[in-house]
């Protein structure tokens, strides 16, 4: 029986240290979009049949880990219907310090990300959010906002392809959250 509560004893401890590890750890929020749930016409992409706002979501996250040089955020369709799903949006090298983006930030026009920060090229094909814009009748698409945390910042070509930034990021990232909405038309 004492040897069942040195057992007993040991795991409770090994939990409570694995839940303050945890408590530290990053984590991604929003006011303009949540878990589970379905992303607002400001979200929609405003073009091919789609008539939205075509706005990035606000975005804010803390918890960065040690080591943490440079964030990244990216916005996925993994429903898309192409074999490859979509990616809507694509941001690295945001600076360390910064712990939140305002709605909008993914204008073409950069101005509203920290200085530093670099977008990629989306599946439309421009530099910058495009909303939301799954094709008509074809169900719920999830829209996976992902935030994470890099080890250093990134060193891309001019051109830089989805994949190799999804690369890249995923061989420097020291943690990520996200947050998976919803949209369909």
């Amino acid at each position: 029986m004492k040897h069942l509560y040195s057992k007993f004893a040991l795991a409770s401890v090994a939990l409570l240290l694995s839940q303050s590890v945890w408590a530290d750890s990053l984590t991604l929020s929003s006011s303009d979009i949540a878990q589970g749930k379905y992303m607002s016409k400001a979200q929609e992409f405003n073009g091919f049949g789609c008539r939205g706002e075509n706005l990035s979501p606000q975005l804010s996250w803390s918890g960065a880990p040690e080591g943490t040089q440079a964030f990244a955020i990216f916005a996925y369709d993994p429903d898309a219907p192409t074999g490859s799903g979509w990616w809507h949006w694509q941001v690295v090298n945001i600076p360390k310090e910064a712990t939140s983006l305002p709605a909008g930030a993914g204008a073409a026009d950069i101005s509203a990300l920290p200085q530093g920060s670099v977008q990629i090229a989306n599946d439309y094909g421009a530099k910058g959010f495009g909303g939301a814009c799954p094709p008509e009748g074809h169900g719920d698409h999830r829209y996976q906002f992902t935030i994470y945390a890099l080890s250093k910042k990134l060193e891309l070509p001019e051109n830089a392809s989805g994949a190799l930034t999804g690369y890249m990021v995923k061989a420097h990232s020291l943690g990520s959250s996200t947050i998976e909405a919803l949209y369909k038309r």
